[in-house]
């Protein structure tokens, strides 16, 4: 158990000194819960690395407070506490949109902020975002009295570093990442103890659909590439056909499972990178149990905030940098929507731009876009002759290379428009080829028989 490893690596904690003084700030969640006060902005750290029990103090007291905005990126577990009463007194503020905040923003009860990942900690810094408060969850101090951020660096540090106040959840169960990954204990005010498990992202059912995409975009990847991968069914496919390469990297946002399983089978070695040679590099982790016990204290693994590991300029010093990234659907000359459906914001930009404008300026890069042909069992196309009224488009037609389906991979970098429908077209499933010529047809983006 993770637990006792950090109990065990910790031994001399209670000694005299940092450790000790530490203690004189513990406080109970409800306390900290009770420090919000009414017209503050309080950060909550997301991702597997939520404050869980802060959160639940803050919710129970919501009647206490007006106008508290509360900042968060991808939070983990229902969200059923959004209520219409609460939104009156405490408001969702969320710089990405996970699963549990799409009803509540689509009801007008949570806000969204569209931002760039690598420029969010710029929000913070620059005061566009005032933090009166940063909760975040931290592993056990060691004996110099640094506490590790765990599996969510990302934002968090950034966060923590500007705001007013820094209250930390102190978990035995989060992992000891290194990397610039830690805070000492004089940088936070107060401390919650906790002692429960962190959430956990289980790696989706294989499904033959990704499998074939997966297999499209394994055979273009070459030997040495450092990779960027994000979480989901894809990304994971993407790794499984990659068994017989050699000596790949890892320098992504986040990671899961997957990445653990191919370092245990030396296809990832990190051995030919060009910048953090030997390390995986990455700003947070989403996964199981056995990951965040892998990833203890374990030097290959190097936790970054997002402002370096999402800058497009360190990025493209990657050798052979490989983006691999979803979309909603694509229009026939190459806009790639992702974040929404429609006018409904369905996620965030994420660091999708960020990777596909840094890989692409990478030597030997090579930036993908991914996603099934068709949604809802085949009776609508993902490859649209026009993006739905209102949808967002997060990479450009003019940022787009190889877009990618179970019927293959298209290649549109430098491609006139009528080179790229034709290459969508026929990466797009069959039942719908035709309309999506007509209408080609008819803007005259082609012209004549296909």
């Amino acid at each position: 158990m993770l637990t006792s490893k950090i109990q065990n690596s910790n031994i001399q904690k209670d000694r005299k000194g940092a450790s000790q003084s530490w203690r004189e700030r513990i406080i109970s969640a409800q306390e900290a819960a009770g420090m919000v006060k009414s017209g503050q902005r309080v950060f909550l750290t997301g991702n597997c690395s939520t404050p869980i029990e802060f959160l639940k103090a803050l919710v129970a007291r919501y009647e206490e407070v007006q106008n508290v905005e509360v900042v968060q990126l991808l939070g983990l577990g229902p969200g059923d506490y959004i209520t219409e009463e609460m939104a009156e007194h405490i408001r969702i503020n969320s710089l990405f949109i996970a699963p549990n905040l799409r009803k509540p923003i689509s009801k007008g009860l949570a806000d969204f902020t569209p931002v760039l990942l690598s420029e969010i900690p710029k929000l913070f810094t620059s005061g566009r975002l005032i933090l009166d408060i940063a909760v975040i969850q931290v592993s056990p101090p060691d004996v110099h009295g640094f506490c590790s951020y765990g599996v969510e660096v990302g934002v968090s540090k950034t966060a923590a570093e500007t705001a007013g106040v820094v209250i930390a959840e102190i978990n035995p169960n989060m992992p000891r990442t290194l990397g610039d990954s830690f805070i000492h204990v004089d940088k936070i005010n107060y401390f919650i103890e906790v002692d429960y498990q962190l959430p956990e992202l289980q790696p989706p059912a294989p499904d033959p659909i990704q499998d074939k995409i997966a297999a499209h975009i394994a055979e273009l990847i070459p030997d040495g590439a450092t990779l960027q991968l994000g979480i989901g069914g894809i990304p994971d496919a993407v790794l499984r056909r990659l068994t017989n390469h050699a000596n790949l990297g890892v320098h992504t946002e986040l990671f899961s499972d997957g990445v653990m399983d191919m370092i245990e089978k030396g296809v990832i070695n990190n051995a030919m990178k060009s910048i953090h040679p030997g390390k995986v590099v990455a700003g947070f982790v989403l996964g199981t149990r056995k990951l965040y016990d892998y990833i203890h204290d374990n030097p290959i693994f190097e936790i970054h905030p997002t402002a370096y590991v999402n800058d497009p300029f360190v990025i493209a010093q990657n050798y052979k940098m490989v983006s691999i990234n979803s979309a909603l659907e694509v229009d026939i000359t190459g806009q790639i929507c992702a974040d929404s459906i429609g006018t409904m914001f369905y996620s965030g930009a994420g660091g999708q731009l960020d990777f596909v404008r840094g890989a692409a300026r990478s030597e030997g890069g090579m930036t993908f876009i991914a996603l099934p042909s068709t949604a809802k069992n085949d009776t609508i196309s993902r490859i649209v002759p026009q993006l739905k009224p209102g949808a967002g488009v997060v990479t450009t037609r003019y940022d787009v290379h190889f877009v990618a389906t179970e019927y293959g991979v298209a290649d549109l970098w430098g491609r006139k428009i009528s080179e790229r429908v034709h290459a969508l077209v026929n990466i797009a499933h069959p039942d719908f080829r035709e309309d999506l010529l007509r209408y080609a047809r008819e803007q005259n983006y082609i012209g004549g028989v296909f």
